[in-house]
């Protein structure tokens, strides 16, 4: 399994990594999960990614069990929390700790940042930053980053707003996908800003949860390689069997970066059907925003805009 430099964090990582969601759906038993994600780790794939809400918290209890028995130093680990307050953020954090069973989780990451209003409940004095930065200096964390699927404006906000205020991210978390290239794209506007703020990119939903491979466009070897073509320092994929996992360790020790004959090909074959959204229903809908069929996960606005209101 290749490794890839994360950001200016001085870390590596493996160039594909295991996605937390998946070991927690019905069809995957806690056998199976635990046998997934110690597979990946004895074959290189050091790069575990979770969600303080995956499954209601089973992920990461999971992940947890299967990190014992010395495993966890093979390991590096994220997750992430919807908390947008410090006093959730923190709750959060802790219960993180607990069902990964770990002292220090290698990345946290502010999780669906799909709203312009986040960037600023998230770096409030009061909000979840501070929290973060707080349970850095304490030895919970090593390194703070950010997601979000919706809209690539949104991410660009996230860091103008950061930069304002003197907050440097390690990691920003994306979909970078072929259908991606044609519409909202977070390739062509997001990827550059990253490059060149030398903070790591972790991809995501590079098939789109199936949807893309739906399209009958592209296969799902094609879907990582391109994703692993970008400047990314791993390409996240969820993987719910041993076949799975195999494709993925063979999309990394297979690829070659492609020629612009490749790419101008891939991305001509996906032009069309991928110019709506229609394919990736994170940008085009509200089925995969988590944070808002469960509002209350961001916690309170920051206590001097309520104040404020009260007071107007």
């Amino acid at each position: 399994m290749p490794q890839r430099p994360l950001g200016a964090t001085g870390e590596l990582v493996s160039a594909i990594g295991l996605g937390g969601w998946h070991l927690g759906l019905n069809h995957v038993d806690e056998a199976l999960s635990l046998r997934l994600i110690r597979t990946a780790l004895d074959g290189g794939m050091n790069f575990l990614d979770n969600c303080w809400d995956y499954n209601a918290g089973l992920s990461e209890t999971r992940m947890g069990k299967a990190l014992r028995d010395g495993y966890r130093q093979k390991a590096f680990l994220m997750t992430k929390i919807d908390g947008r307050s410090y006093k959730e953020a923190t709750r959060q954090l802790d219960e993180c700790l607990t069902r990964l069973e770990t002292d220090c989780i290698d990345l946290v990451q502010h999780h669906e940042i799909i709203r312009y209003e986040d960037p600023f409940r998230i770096l409030d004095e009061d909000g979840a930053q501070s929290a973060l930065e707080d349970a850095r200096k304490a030895g919970k964390l090593r390194f703070i980053g950010f997601t979000g699927h919706k809209d690539p404006m949104v991410h660009l906000r996230m860091l103008e707003v950061a930069t304002e205020r003197g907050v440097h991210f390690d990691a920003v978390q994306m979909p970078l996908n072929l259908m991606d290239a044609h519409y909202r794209s977070f390739a062509k506007l997001v990827l550059p800003e990253l490059t060149r703020l030398n903070i790591g990119v972790l991809a995501m939903k590079t098939m789109a949860n199936g949807h893309i491979l739906k399209s009958d466009t592209v296969t799902a070897m094609e879907c990582l390689q391109y994703a692993l073509h970008l400047p990314t320092a791993t390409v996240i994929t969820g993987i719910d069997s041993m076949a799975i996992l195999d494709q993925a360790f063979l999309a990394a020790e297979t690829f070659q970066p492609f020629s612009d004959q490749q790419l101008s090909s891939l991305l001509a074959r996906t032009a069309t059907l991928g110019k709506t959204g229609s394919f990736e229903l994170f940008k085009t809908t509200s089925i995969y925003d988590g944070t808002a069929s469960n509002p209350e996960w961001l916690g309170e606005e920051p206590q001097r805009l309520r104040d404020s209101v009260l007071t107007s």
